[in-house]
């Protein structure tokens, strides 16, 4: 482990900034304090500061030299409607609000990094610090990059880190090309005409054209896309009918459905219509299908990617990153940017949940639970990362370009 002096001590200020954030979590697009708490501490290192992006988002820029180079380091700050189950000294003060995602902690690593490199940093080129707003079902990377981040400050390639429950402390892991899907929610809802159970030929069972849909459905995993592409498709509601006795005139259902592929999504909306039309009209009903992208998927730049896992085993050993780490079938945002720019989305290991503070809940410490708790073992970890990788990649561009 090679964390970088400075920042080991400064883990106290890094620990309280964390704590801070944690004990005043805000829902997306309502990030204020955490974004004053951001600008504030930049502009005190000296950093150009640029607030409102993406609604609330931040941007802190920071150059040294002549050269033309540009890297982005992203962070996410918003916490989530959940009530915390933690009773320790930092807890969130705020009725149905939580950091229960650590994004409180990315904030704080970040910070970390900033005022290394400003006092510090050994570079030549620019660095723009993302701090992005509405990562939890938002879309706060499109609203900031709708509202011109990468054309007011231009990147080369753009990184992200986020932590990793179950993954053993300070372990990074990562992989080359998709490592998070996309997802999409979708909702059918049947009509049909209604009518006495005890006399069902004198109408048109929707909840039967629906359970059939519902059977149907699978077969789009099953028999429309290739064994090799994983994908997954959920209903996670379905609905219909209020008293035993009365056949409903309509019914309805709702899910999800995630792949690693934006291709495969779109497949799976023009199938799912024709289905649930096809099936709902064969039993004398009609089905209207709503379809809802939610986040495309994460897909690494496998040379970025490469140049990452360098940079992470120079930081914590080679025994320690798994740089083709499973992909999981969760959604993330920092897609968006990936879409714009190339470069890497990494995960770094938060442990099992040995780390909490006395006063920690019953529940696991698994990322959107009430009894998690961000690790601040990794706040020195994280904060080095940044700054090794920005220091080589700007070295790495310079030098390509002389």
């Amino acid at each position: 482990m090679k964390v970088i002096p400075e920042i080991q001590a400064a883990f106290g200020e890094l620990q309280s900034i964390r704590h801070s954030l944690h004990q005043h979590p805000e829902l997306r697009y309502e990030e204020n304090r955490t974004a004053e708490l951001i600008a504030e501490r930049l502009k005190h290192w000296g950093l150009q500061v640029h607030c409102g992006l993406g609604k609330t988002g931040v941007v802190g820029l920071l150059k040294k030299g002549n050269g033309h180079a540009s890297i982005g380091l992203r962070a996410d700050m918003d916490a989530l409607p959940v009530d915390e189950l933690n009773t320790f000294c930092h807890r969130s003060t705020r009725r149905g609000h939580m950091h229960a995602c650590g994004h409180d902690g990315h904030v704080a690593m970040l910070l970390g990094a900033a005022r290394h490199l400003a006092e510090r940093g050994d570079f030549d080129g620019t660095i723009v610090f993302i701090f992005q707003p509405a990562e939890e079902g938002g879309a706060g990377a499109q609203a900031m990059i709708d509202d011109g981040l990468f054309t007011r400050f231009p990147v080369d390639a753009v990184f992200a880190l986020h932590n990793w429950p179950g993954l053993e402390t300070g372990r990074f892991g990562v992989t080359a090309g998709p490592i998070m899907a996309a997802s999409a929610e979708f909702r059918i809802d049947v009509s049909g005409v209604g009518s006495h159970a005890a006399l069902p030929h004198l109408g048109h069972d929707p909840l039967f054209a629906a359970a059939q849909i519902y059977h149907g459905l699978q077969a789009l995993v099953t028999r429309n896309k290739r064994p090799i592409d994983a994908a997954v498709l959920t209903v996670a509601q379905f609905h219909g009918g209020e008293k035993d006795n009365v056949i409903a005139d309509c019914a309805w259902m709702s899910g999800t459905v995630r792949a690693f592929s934006n291709t495969l999504i779109d497949l799976f909306e023009t199938r799912m219509r024709e289905v649930a039309t096809a099936l709902a009209s064969g039993h004398g009903c009609t089905a209207s299908t709503t379809f809802r992208r939610s986040y495309p998927a994460t897909v690494n730049d496998i040379a970025q990617t490469r140049f990452a896992v360098e940079v992470m085993r120079e930081v914590v050993g080679t025994a320690k990153v798994d740089d083709n780490i499973e992909p999981t079938t969760t959604g993330e945002d920092f897609a968006f940017m990936l879409l714009t720019r190339p470069g890497c989305y990494a995960l770094l290991g938060n442990g099992n949940g040995d780390h909490r503070a006395a006063g920690h809940g019953n529940g696991p410490c698994t990322l959107h639970n009430p009894s998690y708790d961000f690790n601040d073992e990794l706040l020195p970890i994280g904060a080095t990362y940044w700054v090794r990788l920005t220091e080589r990649f700007l070295a790495r561009r310079l030098a390509n370009d002389s």
